[in-house]
């Protein structure tokens, strides 16, 4: 048993969650509602990655929303922070190993619609891998081989769509297109990416989802809209404006997900 794991069963103190989270930059208000929480740092789980990112905490999180105990990673290692696409392999593998089957994975990102302004929530339903790295390269086994043909989960989405509902949040939909980061994009690298199919833009995420489907777990996914993309106002793009407004949609993505996790049953 990987020392990380034993030390995450040690302190959830019987805890079981089967669902999981990852939060983005500016969205940590999301871990107020975590009810009797158990706070773990990064630092104490061997191997666990520390985030260099300011508005990523670092510390796991755990306990239970509407009543649906689960386990939050508060912070994540970006690819632009090292050069590693697999820099979450491990705190991913050790979801798996705990017994999360479903992890819902959210992020700050720029819009390329008009009608997703600052503040929006979208509910990605499929990604494009635009850094061309993966997580999984050198993985020495056959099972690098993973399909993603179904990346995010099909019931986990129409949950997603069932819950805005309930929480009375207008939810959009679309394509996530992953840069490296960690500078933002040009102008016609948008203008590219819209031509492309995507609808929204960051710098996160894709290596985690397919890290996820490499541990067995089923995905959904979620960005809160901070900005539009470059050139689409005239204004430049900082990480300062992503912190300042990913909290107001991250206040509507935790009422989302909160009914999600309520409309959980038998776990």
């Amino acid at each position: 048993m990987r020392t990380a794991t034993k030390t995450l069963i040690d302190r959830l103190e019987g805890l079981a969650p089967r669902t999981a989270l990852v939060l983005g930059s500016g969205l940590g208000s999301l871990v107020g509602r975590v009810e009797d929480a158990i706070r773990i740092p990064y630092g104490d789980l061997d191997g666990f990655p520390a985030s260099g990112v300011s508005g990523h905490a670092g510390e796991v999180v755990a306990g239970r929303i509407a009543g649906h105990p689960v386990l939050i990673l508060s912070g994540r290692v970006h690819y632009y922070e090292h050069g590693d696409p697999a820099a979450m392999r491990l705190p991913i593998e050790c979801l798996a190993d705990i017994g999360v089957e479903r992890l819902i994975l959210t992020n700050s990102a720029g819009s390329l619609r008009q009608d997703l302004p600052p503040g929006s929530v979208m509910l990605i339903t499929d990604h494009i891998n635009w850094s061309g790295m993966n997580p999984l390269i050198g993985e020495p086994t056959d099972r690098r081989f993973v399909g993603m043909t179904n990346a995010y989960h099909t019931g986990m989405m129409a949950a997603a769509r069932a819950a805005a509902k309930t929480a009375g949040v207008d939810l959009g939909e679309g394509v996530y297109v992953w840069f490296s980061g960690p500078s933002f994009e040009t102008p016609a690298e948008i203008r590219m990416a819209g031509k492309l199919g995507a609808d929204a833009v960051g710098m996160s995420t894709v290596p985690e989802v397919i890290l996820a489907r490499f541990a067995g777990l089923d995905v959904a996914a979620f960005s809160v809209i901070t900005n539009f993309g470059a050139g689409m106002t005239g204004s430049e793009l900082s990480h300062d404006e992503t912190k300042e407004i990913a909290p107001k949609g991250g206040e509507r993505l935790g009422r989302v997900i909160a009914a999600m996790l309520a409309d959980q049953t038998g776990d």
